[in-house]
């Protein structure tokens, strides 16, 4: 018999440390290689930790709730292979020589270090049936995955697609069965969503936005009392993270906003126009958000101070410009993926991104350098029908817009005629800024300029 330390894995850069939230294997179960052995979480994303070879698990090292190191020994597994410790031994040295060698980058090249922790295969997995192993791309997938993906009717082509929450991203078994499920339920949820937005589309001149209304949040925990009429529902761990953020973001930053109407017929026309087309082309929607985030990147490089962030006495001035998009969740509850460089992607593909981003965020699919990094943050009120209102700055930014639903409605139209009376399609834009920094001149010329942005939007241009 052998021991087998299963290390904290990495989960990102500048992810250090996760909180063990919950075991799903106890001191004396048996363990198949890939077999989900703990959940832990980082900020607002929960990840699995499977194990990289077959054993018993003999020790848990952290209790639920503790928190753990990047590299801690978290859990001890005894394995029948004597050849565990070797490998995991020589695997510890080759990352310590790595880190050394990290240490003098400047003096002599440094070697590129794995992102994942990686996994010991036996070699008797790899004998059996080892011209199935590996697709075109490389990919490894174990005996018992490509047995439930043929029962399934996958091929490698779609397990290529899915994924992988393994070590060096392979795929798990939950990993499939969860894509299985979410295939079926997507199909569904596709066809009722359909049905939903055809609906809207028919009423609001084909609207679409990403931050659509939520399913209503279900607890698994609730306690009735009194009278029978009042219900306690515990805070999930999620609710409760982004009431300490609320609350510490209105402790720190001075809060103050500032609005503009914004009269984006043109913009509402080009989309109309090229939507059916651009989606049969990339396979994508095109919704308003992409638009949005490109108008804000553009403004950001007009005005670079609202793209920082405060230390203390120090201003600290952003060179990347990543944007953050609030993302409603089924739970009910919220979270912001980032799409990082945005002034660099161009429509094609900050649309792509956005989509991916928000398709991932609502399954629970983001890693966590995904909500991380972001120097300024949209949200989109206007997915619920809301004309305006007064976001709480997303901490440690500045600033956050809410864009508003867009809806037609009669306005002066100016022209070399004389004024005249018109239907257009108007939107608020709301600006929450922090006025330790941001004064309300740059505030209201900021918001002002992104406005101008989509106001002016090219009803030619070719995308």
């Amino acid at each position: 018999m052998a021991q087998y330390k299963l290390l904290l894995p990495k989960m990102g850069e500048s992810v250090a440390e996760a909180t063990v939230i919950r075991w799903e294997k106890n001191p004396g179960d048996n363990i198949e290689i890939d077999d989900i052995v703990l959940e832990v979480a980082t900020d607002k994303v929960d990840s699995e930790v499977p194990s990289p070879v077959k054993g018993k698990l003999v020790q848990q090292f952290f209790a639920e709730n503790e928190i753990a190191q990047v590299g801690d020994v978290i859990a001890m597994i005894e394995t029948e292979s004597q050849m565990d410790d070797v490998v995991q031994e020589e695997k510890i040295e080759v990352e310590h020589i790595t880190e050394e060698l990290s240490s003098i980058q400047e003096e002599i090249p440094a070697p590129e270090e794995p992102e994942e922790e990686i996994p010991f295969v036996p070699a008797t997995e790899e004998k059996e049936d080892s011209s199935f192993q590996y697709t075109e791309s490389g990919r490894f997938y174990s005996p018992l995955v490509k047995s439930i993906a043929q029962e399934e009717g996958l091929d490698l082509a779609e397990l290529d697609k899915i994924q992988g929450t393994g070590a060096e991203n392979r795929v798990t078994k939950n990993d499939l069965l969860n894509y299985i499920a979410e295939k079926n339920q997507t199909q569904r949820s596709y066809q009722k969503e359909s049905n939903q937005a055809h609906k809207v589309d028919s009423s609001k001149e084909g609207f679409s936005y990403h931050d659509e209304m939520p399913s209503q949040p279900k607890s698994t925990q609730t306690v009735t009392y009194g009278n029978g009429n009042d219900e306690i529902i515990e805070m999930d761990r999620m609710r409760k993270l982004i009431a300490d953020h609320m609350i510490s973001s209105k402790q720190t930053s001075a809060h103050v906003c500032s609005f503009v109407e914004a009269d984006v017929t043109n913009l509402v026309q080009w989309r109309n126009k090229v939507k059916d087309a651009f989606e049969k082309r990339e396979g994508e929607k095109i919704t308003f958000t992409p638009i949005f985030v490109e108008a804000v990147a553009k403004a950001i490089k007009d005005m670079p101070m609202i793209n920082i962030s405060v230390n203390g006495s120090q201003i600290i001035k952003k060179k990347d410009i990543n944007i953050g998009m609030a993302t409603a969740l089924p739970s009910g509850n919220l979270i912001v993926p980032v799409i990082k460089n945005a002034d660099q992607l161009n429509m094609v593909g900050l649309t792509k991104a956005v989509n991916d981003l928000a398709a991932r965020a609502r399954i629970n699919k983001l890693q966590p350098d995904e909500i991380q990094g972001g120097t300024f943050t949209i949200t989109n009120i206007g997915g619920f029908g809301n004309i305006m209102g007064t976001p709480i700055i997303n901490q440690p930014q500045v600033a956050i817009l809410a864009v508003g639903v867009i809806k037609k409605k009669p306005a002066v139209i100016e022209t070399q005629h004389g004024d005249m009376i018109g239907i257009r399609h108007m939107m608020y834009l709301s600006l929450s800024y922090d006025h330790r920094v941001v004064d309300g001149a740059l505030g209201g010329m900021f918001v002002r300029k992104v406005a101008d942005y989509l106001e002016q939007w090219d009803s030619n241009r070719e995308i």
